[in-house]
């Protein structure tokens, strides 16, 4: 087959591969892409910190995650009311890993099945399958660990896999996952799609007429089911342009007939349509199933694109990524948090009154600062015992340190309230007007 054939008879099928090889190397390349060291995507458990799109969020900050979740569905079920289950055909883990493990592995590399056209034929087993698994859990364990990679960073988890005694967890992690995949692909194949993904049972309440969908051309092709009766192999009539070859059913790797209309099990692949296209191509006559909507294949007109369902997801995806942004805008880039000692308070041998505070900093930005602070309160005066001098945090570092603040003797306060409110402003000593935070806390007098 010339290359001008395989594009006209597999247009859908170069297509996705170019899309799985993207994919691909994106997940794999992303976690070793950072940007003043941090990178686009991280949920550190161990650092308790969150990267996203290259800014890093302390675990306080936490809550912008579920705005990121929260995108990522909608945008699911705004692919599906769209374009059907074309993240499991297109996108997902599962397919792309079944199309290696199969199709390459297995077909291309090992001659196993005899070609990628007929996936209704089982493995046959012995040393080559043997060995067609043994070629997959290498892989699976690449792409388990690049999974923990979103986790734990590559350079971590590279030092801590070599010193499993200290990091079992980890290894047991990734041991788990690798086992799961290799199961999971090389046993338990698209019955995972039919079976247990919940995917597919969600699907049909997100899909109407509108939504693109593999069709098989009834009116052309002639009638093929009645319910869940096949009727025959080929329809009869001489109208019906179907020719039987049930090459879209052989093609499948869910093992469906598309002939038999929208089932749940089809996963948007199109691998059916580029079969039928290659068939019909031979007698002159467009492929009987296409990638369409069930509106347009019976109005004979385009595809509608933009109806309610479509723009009202493409809002609500606006909004929650607005929220986000707003959100990630307001990152702080140094923690504080002040609590009292047990001490209320103290009076020195000068006769100053003193309060212990236990100070907790944390540095969140990307570079090395030296902070410092000051306290205003509103009719007090309030002056800094300890420290003397600016607290130096590295980047990402926290420092715990006691803080002793100071008023003037006979500073007592007849009549008023004991506590007087005073306000703290942390500051980084290079970087004052971006890095700098305020907190509320109290300053306890004796009573006269």
């Amino acid at each position: 087959m010339t290359k001008e054939e395989y594009k006209k008879y597999f247009k859908f099928a170069s297509k996705r591969y170019i899309a799985y090889i993207l994919i691909t190397c994106t997940v794999l390349i992303l976690p070793f892409i950072s940007i003043g060291g941090n990178q686009f995507f991280l949920l550190s458990f161990e650092r308790s910190e969150l990267h996203l799109f290259f800014a890093k969020f302390n675990v306080q900050e936490l809550f912008l995650m579920p705005f990121v979740l929260i995108i990522f569905f909608i945008f699911i079920f705004f692919m599906t009311n769209l374009g059907g289950r074309v993240w499991c055909g297109w996108s997902c883990p599962q397919t792309i890993f079944r199309v290696i493990y199969r199709d390459l592995i297995q077909t291309k590399i090992l001659k196993i099945r005899k070609s990628v056209s007929n996936k209704q034929t089982q493995a046959e087993g012995g040393v080559k399958n043997a060995l067609a698994v043994a070629i997959w859990s290498v892989l699976a364990f690449v792409a388990a660990a690049n999974f923990l990679w979103f986790f734990v960073p590559p350079q971590d988890f590279l030092v801590q896999i070599l010193d499993p005694a200290e990091h079992k967890i980890l290894l047991g992690a990734w041991i788990v996952i690798a086992v799961f995949l290799i199961f999971d692909v090389a046993f338990l194949g698209e019955n995972f799609c039919i079976y247990v993904c919940p995917y597919a049972r969600v699907q049909s309440v997100m899909i109407d007429n509108d939504s693109m969908q593999v069709i098989y051309d009834e009116a052309r092709g002639g009638k093929i089911f009645e319910g869940q009766t096949k009727l025959w192999k080929k329809p009869p009539g001489p109208q019906d342009e179907c020719t039987g070859c049930e090459a879209c059913v052989k093609i499948c790797p869910t093992h469906i007939d598309i002939r038999k209309g929208m089932q749940l099990e089809c996963i948007n692949c199109l691998e059916c349509v580029d079969a039928c296209t290659k068939t019909m191509s031979g007698l002159n006559l467009p492929s009987l199933i296409s990638w369409t909507s069930s509106n347009s294949l019976k109005t004979k007109q385009k595809v509608r694109y933009l109806r309610f369902k479509t723009v009202g997801y493409c809002a609500a995806i606006a909004i929650a990524a607005t929220a986000l942004a707003l959100m990630s805008a307001k990152k702080e880039n140094m923690l504080l948090n002040i609590n009292r000692t047990s001490e209320l308070y103290k009076v020195n041998k000068n006769g100053e009154i003193e309060n212990a505070y236990v100070f907790l900093f944390e540095n969140t930005d990307a570079h090395a600062h030296e902070f410092y602070f000051d306290v205003s309160a509103n009719d007090a005066d309030i002056k800094i015992k300890r420290p003397k001098s600016n607290i130096a945090l590295n980047a990402g570092e926290k420092k715990k340190i006691v803080v002793v603040l100071t008023a003037p003797k006979n500073a007592a306060r007849p009549g008023k309230n004991a506590n007087a409110k005073i306000t703290i402003r942390a500051y980084a000593a290079d970087e004052k007007e971006k890095i700098n935070i305020a907190r509320e806390t109290i300053f306890a007098y004796p009573r006269d």
